[in-house]
């Protein structure tokens, strides 16, 4: 059964290539939607343009893509996500219409936001990405900041990160679902989740300080979950080295988040990002 914040994966449709399609509006929240297609050699998606400012991701495999009445041929740096390199990230402004062709095999996200005073499009290479390691020991994980709050861009902010197995991330918990600058940034989030071993499993745990929400879920290969608001997370287990591309978007575009008080004093990792 679906859950309205766990959203399973399925098959993709075998004419679109679409596995996942979550508007603000069917997700319950105002700013971040998110779609996944697994396309085949010569399979295209389109998109009209709307109010949205959108974020292409080629995740995996080799694509061209139109957008704005520009071309952009051969995106894409790795076969897998497991592959080690960042993937090419396409920043769209609101107004631009969208047209991808996969040239081999390949895994496209498109995550939207609602329009904002910023409006800027711009191609990130893998080259131009950031990675950090972030964490110690059972915590250890690697992150690319895809589009980081650091990086002009109208609301989207996307990071990709990589959990060992056996390790946690997100850690120690926090959240930021209360807009109280700068101490707190009200932020949904989005979690696309990927296994080096596809039949691997995580753990992930979302949960407000009042108990209101406190709900626990065992994401699989390609399975989303949603952020609404709380504490997030993760751990994958050992054996299942894991990944996951989270989506972000509020009101104002910053990463501010509070920690849980019961779990800080395990924080071991310099929040600052870098300029």
């Amino acid at each position: 059964m679906t859950h309205r914040l766990h959203r399973r994966a399925g098959p993709p449709n075998p004419k679109t290539g679409q596995v996942h399609s979550i508007s603000a509006g069917d997700a319950g929240w105002k700013y971040v939607g998110f779609a996944d297609y697994r396309l085949a050699p010569g399979q295209s998606i389109t998109r009209p343009a709307d109010g949205h400012e959108l974020a292409v991701v080629v995740l995996e495999g080799s694509a061209g893509i139109r957008a704005g009445g520009k071309r952009y041929s051969s995106l894409g740096s790795r076969e897998t996500v497991f592959d080690g390199t960042a993937p090419p990230v396409l920043l769209l402004e609101p107004g631009s219409d969208l047209e991808v062709e996969a040239e081999s095999a390949a895994t496209i996200i498109v995550a939207d936001a609602p329009a904002a005073d910023v409006r800027l499009t711009r191609l990130f290479e893998a080259d131009d990405l950031y990675v950090e390691t972030r964490g110690t020991g059972i915590t250890e994980r690697r992150i690319h900041h895809l589009l980081p709050p650091t990086t002009e861009a109208g609301r989207l902010i996307l990071f990709e990160v990589y959990t060992p197995g056996g390790n946690w991330s997100s850690y120690p918990p926090h959240k930021h679902d209360t807009e109280d600058p700068p101490r707190e940034a009200y932020l949904e989030e989005l979690y696309y989740y990927r296994f080096k071993r596809p039949e691997g499993w995580g753990f992930a745990r979302v949960y407000t300080p009042d108990g209101a929400l406190d709900e626990s879920f065992a994401p699989k290969d390609s399975d989303v979950l949603l952020i609404p608001r709380g504490y997030h997370p993760f751990g994958a287990p050992a054996g299942y080295d894991a990944y996951y591309l989270n989506v972000m978007a509020g009101p104002n575009r910053a990463w501010h988040f509070t920690l849980d008080p019961d779990h800080a004093w395990l924080m071991n990792w310099d929040p600052k990002l870098p300029t």
